[in-house]
């Protein structure tokens, strides 16, 4: 994230409030990660409990491993909450 993360956060919810005409919602988050069983671990436990479909990918070269998540959101604040929590993770990008 180049810009100002509040400034992320405050678009994204500001997005997601206009495009979703009702809450609860299905959201897919999208994170990339450096090749880590624990990052990974750390984003699956976030989402534990919520009835997540989560999928991951490695790269083709190995150093990267894709982390897609499918889970229902009760609103535009608990889906940026969830962006914040797994923020802490070294190196994530998140699509």
């Amino acid at each position: 994230m180049s810009q100002n993360p509040e400034e992320f956060y405050e678009r994204l919810k500001g997005e997601l409030e206009k495009t979703t005409e009702k809450w609860p919602a299905e959201y897919l988050y999208k994170f990339i990660v450096p090749a880590s069983d624990e990052k990974v671990a750390f984003i699956e436990k976030t989402f534990n409990n919520m009835g997540a479909i989560i999928k991951t990918n490695k790269s083709k070269n190995g150093n990267f491993i894709s982390v897609s998540i499918n889970v229902v959101m009760s609103s535009a604040d608990a889906i940026i909450e969830k962006y914040k929590e797994v923020s802490v993770i070294e190196g994530i990008i998140s699509l």
